[in-house]
């Protein structure tokens, strides 16, 4: 998840952090970090919703064109 940060570093990060912002602080940007991911996560299952009714709708597009040219393909008697 930290890539090549081993543990001293990612608690040098933390301490950082804590003198940054302060003790009070911290809840409220975790809850703000956590409520942006949450947004984010839902517009993506919504873009992902919006490509898949799109595909699906092509996909029965692409059916009845091809139903057609085989029925005009067919020969009349």
């Amino acid at each position: 998840m930290f890539g090549n940060l081993g543990m001293w570093e990612v608690l040098i990060i933390l301490f950082i952090v804590l003198l940054l912002f302060g003790a009070r602080r911290l809840p409220e940007i975790g809850a703000s970090l956590g409520k942006g991911i949450r947004e984010f996560k839902g517009s993506l299952k919504e873009v992902e919703g919006e490509f898949k009714e799109i595909s699906e709708s092509d996909t029965a597009a692409g059916k009845t064109k091809q139903e057609e040219s085989q029925k005009e393909a067919q020969p009349r008697v």
